[in-house]
């Protein structure tokens, strides 16, 4: 029975992965096709609402009155978007089909910035903030995998003399000079 605090209902819904292995693949694989389902329709709803933001049905583009409201939603679309087609990506990486999944998720991203720069008055809008923002979610997952990586590194010695005292581990052989001193 779901608890009646809040803090029972959303320990309820928590993702728990239980104690015996099969159990955890199992519910690995459940979350995995959560996932998909819930980014699937993010990038669906978000890629219909570039494609027909709202107000477009008054006229074809933007008016200047509405440029910095509609500034604010294309920048927060495309945001949603380029996480949601991320999540698309990365969670079927070596799935069959793969390379299907990539020229269809590539596709429809190029289709999404052609819709956004066609529904857009020529020369009335600056788009780099919108490229930043459908970048910001790749470059914002590569600087965590390679903070992460760096983190988890053995550290280096902070110079050469510390390299060569450092000591050995047993199962490595001795050292050349180490031989030659026990031959004589």
């Amino acid at each position: 029975m779901v608890g009646t605090s809040f803090k029972g209902w959303c320990r309820y819904f928590q993702y728990n992965e239980g104690n015996k292995e099969e159990d955890k693949e199992k519910k690995r694989a459940d979350a995995r096709n959560a996932l998909l389902v819930v980014a699937t329709l993010i990038a669906a709803v978000t890629f219909q609402a570039g494609a027909n933001p709202p107000g477009s049905g008054k006229d074809s583009a933007v008016s200047d009155s509405e440029s910095s409201a509609y500034y604010v939603f294309l920048t927060s679309n495309t945001l949603a978007f380029s996480a949601a087609v991320l999540v698309i990506m990365s969670l079927t990486h070596k799935f069959p089909f793969m390379f299907e999944v990539r020229v269809a998720a590539v596709s429809m991203i190029i289709t999404y910035g052609s819709a956004i720069f066609f529904i857009t008055v020529d020369g009335k809008g600056d788009f780099r903030l919108v490229l930043i923002t459908a970048a910001a979610p790749l470059v914002m997952r590569c600087l965590i995998q390679l903070f992460v990586k760096l983190r988890n590194r053995e550290p280096e010695p902070p110079c050469l003399i510390q390299a060569f005292t450092k000591p050995r581990n047993k199962t490595t052989e001795p050292l050349k000079d180490e031989i030659m001193h026990v031959k004589t």
